[in-house]
């Protein structure tokens, strides 16, 4: 077979030196590239827009207009008790300062003042390149520094979608160091407290971080030379993911490789017997997670569709890191690295009596009445689904601490109109710019309309929301303005700006989530057929993952709203947690029903389960509590997005090890037996009673001599 073909030469006794030699050389090559990855992020608005929306058409057409894109900063002043002549002076000549920093381009225009006399604004056009927010940042950092934050009681705020661009920028810049050293730090305590080994959890951080180096140099090369869209968003998933995929296909190795030690007194055999029994459920398990995540390249938003590939390269690398560099760095060193608890040869496999062994007995007592309890109580915990918000979050409740353009535009609600700064841009034929103009101000929601500016046949107009351009009045007003305006004949007009992209993310991302959700059912449905060799075990499994899922969400969902107090879901909250809940948990499915069939070939599936529950119990638990602990570290950013990602995947997937996967699975493993194999050969292999059922030895096989 494949995996007998690669295991001899990944720890062969002169084969294993060559693997080694082959991994530093391909570090030395991709370290220096997987350091210029965030140089090729995109995080300008066509990385995160659908491709085909009205907002994006309109952006891209607004550059016959402007010579750039551009992002326009708010500056206000307010003082209470009204505004002073020095205050007018000051925002003047701030104004006049401001024109000589570096990325502000055009016309400032201000300072206006606010009808109540207590407050004034500049408003400050920013170009925006291929950096994104990365860029505006930096101009930002110099405004500020120009205009301070005023004293003798004025008070001066940046605000406006620079602002909040500025502050993305500052939330995000923790992906390259923050979050890689918190997953580090929770990876090194789970291993240690797994293993209880001092050294041997060196080994697995050390192949999880050559893949992430490897994947990282990847991703940068296919973005700066092959077109692939990489923001920071998937450049931070892609830490998390290579971390928590690589260290369970780890974790789940060297489970195999100890339990081998004890049967085989050559190292070298223990592990080409290791990655020849475990390897074909590993191997199917990365390819069901790469295979998910690449169906998101069929998402509309540029965000999601991009991350599909990035997700897809990092599980691989972290499979072939798994597969061939800790194979060959485990036979490397041997036994002692194990210590103190040292698998001898001959020793008696301590899972036989574990804690997931008697779990099992327990459970075989009446394992219906189990099965059918655990799927009511995971039912129940499906009802917080009510609660789900999933409408997307507004700049103010998109972070989880409170934020400088969140102060300001505060502030600018007070004083001047909801809307402005951020304005609807129409873009019409220049022959209609009268009819649609007049549609466009007869709009409800639209204050005021600005002159045409007319150039190249086309026309582009802006106008002045009431409501706050992040709010559901602001959406509501953007889809009257969208019918109005269309139904001017031969205009062909089209709506854009801030407000209009936002509304085309959510609805793209709820597109999205009708679409790949189902699919990713499908793909994983089939996966799970080819390798189980029957109809009847896919269906329950993707059934229990489904009901997982469910479960997860609702109590995430609840959590979030009545625990951390966050006002809703991004709506692209239910599909990644979707793809990598099941993605990722029908991993523990995988490694459990591949160990449960190949006992069943001996003992019938009621004992094969009680068996195979027993041996991958312990080793599934670690596995799911080490990715649990990765995807919370996504708690470290201060992005609400992120940290409901992170709290609902980590509770899912402790949810499916320790609940779903040891409990429910095993019950109906147990109560349907041999017909979970239908319409396999496995159905017709009679069922032993389950009773006090021992780990059981290999199957049977010659002994090969290592190379």
């Amino acid at each position: 077979m494949a995996t007998g073909t690669i295991a001899r030469f990944v720890c062969g006794r002169r084969t294993k030196w060559l693997v080694l030699v082959l991994w530093i050389a391909i570090l030395a090559v991709a370290g220096p590239l997987a350091g210029k990855l965030s140089s090729a992020e995109r995080n300008d608005n066509a990385s995160w827009l659908p491709g085909s929306a009205e907002a994006t058409q309109v952006s891209e057409l607004q550059q016959r207009f402007v010579p750039a894109d551009l992002v326009p900063a708010i500056i206000v002043y307010e003082r209470t008790s009204g505004i002073t002549d020095a205050d007018r002076a000051k925002a003047a000549a701030d104004g006049q300062a401001i024109r000589s920093v570096t990325g502000v381009t055009g016309e400032i225009i201000g300072p206006v003042p606010a009808e109540d006399g207590q407050a004034l604004q500049l408003i400050v056009p920013i170009e925006v390149d291929r950096d994104g927010w990365e860029k505006i940042a930096d101009v930002v950092d110099e405004i500020n520094t120009v205009i301070g934050t005023g004293e003798n009681g004025l008070t001066v705020h940046l605000t406006g979608p620079a602002g909040s661009a500025a502050d993305s920028a500052a939330a995000f810049a923790g992906v390259d160091g923050t979050l890689l050293y918190t997953t580090l730090a929770i990876v090194t305590i789970i291993l240690l407290i797994t293993y209880r080994s001092p050294v041997l959890w060196l080994l697995p951080i050390i192949s999880a971080g050559a893949a992430l180096i490897t994947a990282q140099a990847v991703v940068y090369l296919l973005a700066e030379y092959n077109g692939l869209v990489v923001n920071a968003q998937s450049a931070g998933i892609l830490t998390v993911l290579v971390f928590g995929a690589g260290t369970d296909y780890a974790l789940l190795l060297v489970a195999r490789y100890r339990e081998e030690l004890r049967r085989h007194s050559d190292r070298h055999e223990a592990m080409m017997f290791a990655l020849h029994r475990a390897g074909p459920a590993i191997i199917a398990s990365a390819a069901t997670v790469a295979i998910g995540m690449s169906c998101l390249m069929l998402a509309e938003v540029n965000a999601t569709s991009g991350l599909g590939p990035v997700a897809a390269i990092g599980v691989v690398i972290a499979l072939l890191a798994m597969m061939s560099l800790l194979p060959a760095l485990l036979v490397i060193c041997g036994r002692w690295l194990f210590w103190p608890v040292r698998p001898a040869y001959g020793s008696a496999e301590p899972t036989a009596t574990g804690m997931w062994a008697r779990m099992g007995t327990r459970i075989a007592r009446r394992p219906r009445a189990v099965w059918i309890g655990t799927a009511v109580a995971l039912g129940v915990m499906s009802l917080g689904l009510f609660q789900l918000n999933a409408n997307g979050l507004s700049q103010q409740d998109s972070f989880t601490t409170e934020q400088p353009s969140a102060a300001g535009q505060e502030v600018l609600a007070r004083h001047f109109p909801a809307g402005e700064g951020q304005p609807v841009v129409v873009i019409t034929n220049a022959g209609q710019v009268a009819a649609v103009r007049d549609a466009f101000a007869a709009t409800p929601g639209i204050s005021a309309v600005g002159e045409p500016v007319v150039r190249d046949g086309l026309a582009l107009m802006e106008g002045t929301l009431t409501a706050a351009a992040d709010s559901d009045e602001a959406n509501d007003t953007v889809l009257a303005v969208r019918e109005a305006v269309h139904a001017v004949p031969g205009a062909d007009a089209k709506v854009g700006g801030m407000t209009a992209m936002t509304l085309d993310i959510n609805e793209a991302n709820k597109h999205d989530n009708r679409l790949i959700i189902p699919l990713v059912l499908l793909v994983v449905l089939a996966i799970l057929g080819v390798l189980l060799r029957a109809v009847v075990a896919p269906l329950i499994l993707i059934a229990t993952v489904v009901l997982s899922f469910a479960a997860a969400l609702g109590v995430s969902v609840l959590v979030f709203r009545h625990v951390f107090g966050f006002a809703g879901e991004d709506t692209a909250f239910p599909l990644f947690v979707f793809v990598f809940l099941v993605a990722l948990g029908i991993d523990y499915n995988i490694f459990l029903m591949t160990r449960v069939r190949e006992e069943s070939w001996q003992h019938g599936t009621k004992r094969g389960a009680l068996i195979g529950l027993a041996a991958t119990g312990g080793v599934i638990t670690s596995a799911g509590v080490v990715l649990a602990g990765t995807f919370a570290a996504l708690g470290s950013l201060p992005l609400v997005a992120f940290a409901e990602i992170g709290f609902a995947v980590a509770f899912g997937v402790l949810l499916d090890t320790l609940v779903v996967r040891s409990v429910l699975v095993t019950a109906l493993n147990l109560d349907l037996g041999r017909w979970m194999w239908w319409p396999s050969r496995l159905t017709h292999v009679p069922d032993e009673p389950p009773g006090e059922a021992p780990v059981s030895p290999a199957p049977a096989a010659v002994s090969v001599k290592a190379d």
